[in-house]
């Protein structure tokens, strides 16, 4: 049985494909085109999962379609999918259901509540759960007029980011801020169960998030008036402490819960969830957001709608693409680039721990692309915590972003609590986690707030290379951690093809390019 799950039609579309009970690919359209228009069936990912699949698009037996599709878009794209897909039974998926879907079949529980939360896909901003088997019931609804995702994003505007776009950067500012504007949060959103109070917004003010002349007051600011350096963590920190309270009391308490939607992005509120001690076990979906409605969308086609009962792992998210040692080589001769060729794996992890023993900056593109929003150790950016400059060249000089933002740490999984408390979610990049006392000053550039730090761990089922890489490393430095960040630059999504890596490259501080076996360096 062969199950195309399409999620995002409307924003971030992507294509999962399930096989006979296995998650064989995932993909994002933006990732393969750099480029994407909303409404459109996202036939480059689809064309590209099912030839990593091996399957014809005849093949295909069902198509699990999340809405919304747009105002009008259903009877189009339904008869576009029969067109494409002449054997295949077209399932349409409420966009919650498939949010819910992703989390609570790829969690490991048999049992559990599931919370979903979003800005709004439809009418409906978030919805409880309650997972069990096969099965998977909303007991209750959270609609847009009380959407917490909303609320983030007036504030991200308020601080002067983009909405829909920079809210994680509202998460890492927040780190530094004091909890004294907590409360006047969560007098906004309520208690128990979210009714936003209107009246701190003026639907007349399109600008900074929209709110009233009461929210200004309340701040001891003049209506209107633009957030001071000074108080911009302390705002941050307010809606992000007032989030991880409401969210917590959303959940309830038990045994599992798992989470999805773009809220669950948000790595502070699942550490949050994960400490509160209302939960046993806590599991998020590593591509909580509209992408991975796909994943869920397949799932709820698996599980659901055909009865199946196998659980389908999502393994290491390593699901896209991969390219061949003549294709990438064919790139850097067409762009006339010097290159040198590495004939075996092992040289070319000398050769990447001699780089970054020289406290050089590395590029690390190989195998199949992630999915997902977070690099996995397939399209990294890779620096050495020895070097005391390596957080700094990477925020400034390569990736241009601001000094608030920290990077994650890998390390092999077996290796892990030596260094941080770190829990099962750090396998996906998917919340942050304690460094341990004695190794706080080694990761001193690294840390959120108070000890906190990002944390991926990495098995050496999940991404061989990787792990490999990171051993190799600390046999030669006595430390396996690399700092890791995402091979993208100004705000493009993760490098896909040879070319995509080429390009950002040269256009950024990165030292060396190792592309598959082929090293470039500046």
């Amino acid at each position: 049985m062969t199950i195309l799950g399409i999620g995002g039609v409307l924003n971030d579309a992507a294509v999962a494909v399930v096989r006979d009970g296995k998650l064989v690919a995932a993909i994002e359209q933006l990732k393969l085109t750099r480029a994407s228009k909303l409404g459109e069936l996202p036939l480059a990912a689809m064309n590209e999962a099912l030839r990593i699949a091996g399957v014809t698009f005849a093949e295909v037996d069902c198509v699990a379609l999340v809405r919304p599709l747009g105002r009008g878009a259903d009877t189009d794209l339904y008869l576009a999918l029969r067109a494409l897909l002449p054997n295949a039974h077209v399932l349409l998926v409420d966009h919650h259901t498939a949010h819910a879907a992703s989390a609570f079949y790829a969690s490991p529980f048999e049992r559990a509540t599931v919370l979903t939360l979003d800005r709004g896909g439809d009418l409906r901003c978030g919805a409880l759960w309650r997972g069990e088997g096969g099965d998977l019931r909303v007991q209750k609804e959270l609609y847009f007029a009380d959407s917490l995702g909303d609320l983030y994003g007036r504030v991200t505007a308020l601080l002067g980011f983009e909405p829909n776009a920079d809210e994680h950067k509202v998460q890492w500012l927040s780190a530094s801020g004091s909890d004294r504007l907590v409360p006047l949060f969560q007098s906004i959103i309520g208690s128990a169960w979210p009714r936003v109070d209107r009246s701190f917004f003026d639907g007349h003010r399109p600008a900074q998030g929209g709110f009233s002349s009461r929210f200004y007051e309340a701040l001891g600011l003049a209506d209107g008036a633009e957030i001071p350096a000074g108080m911009r963590a302390d705002v941050a920190r307010g809606i992000q402490g007032a989030l991880e309270h409401i969210v917590i009391e959303m959940g309830g308490t038990g045994e599992n819960l798992a989470l999805a939607g773009g809220l669950a992005l948000n790595v502070l509120l699942v550490a949050a969830l994960e400490r509160s001690g209302r939960w046993k076990n806590v599991f998020v979906q590593p591509a909580a957001g509209n992408s991975g409605t796909s994943i869920g969308a397949a799932l709820y086609s698996w599980h659901g709608h055909h009865g199946q009962t196998k659980r389908v792992d999502l393994g290491g998210l390593l699901l896209g693409p991969v390219y061949t040692a003549e294709e990438t080589k064919q790139v850097l001769e067409n762009c006339k680039l010097s290159f040198r060729f590495m004939l075996t794996t092992s040289e070319l992890v000398v050769r990447a721990v001699e780089e970054l023993n020289v406290n050089k900056i590395i590029a690390w593109m190989h195998g199949r692309m992630e999915f997902g929003p977070r690099a996995l150790g397939n399209r990294s950016i890779l620096a050495s915590p020895l070097n005391p400059y390596s957080t700094e060249n990477l925020n400034q000089f390569i990736k241009h972003r601001e000094s608030f933002r920290k990077f994650a740490a890998s390390v092999p999984a077996e290796f892990a609590d030596k260094y941080f408390e770190a829990g099962p979610n750090a396998r996906y990049l998917s919340t942050v986690s304690r460094i341990r006392p004695e190794h706080r000053e080694t990761f001193q550039p690294a840390v959120l707030g108070d000890g906190w730090i990002r944390v991926h761990t990495v098995h050496k089922e999940d991404n061989p290379l990787y792990w490999e890489l990171l051993q190799a490393f600390g046999k030669s430095t006595g430390l396996p951690v690399l700092y890791n960040t995402s091979f993208n630059l100004f705000g493009d999504p993760l490098v896909c093809s040879p070319r995509d890596a080429v390009r950002s490259f040269y256009s950024s501080g990165i030292d060396s390019l190792f592309c598959g076996q082929f090293l470039l360096q500046k």
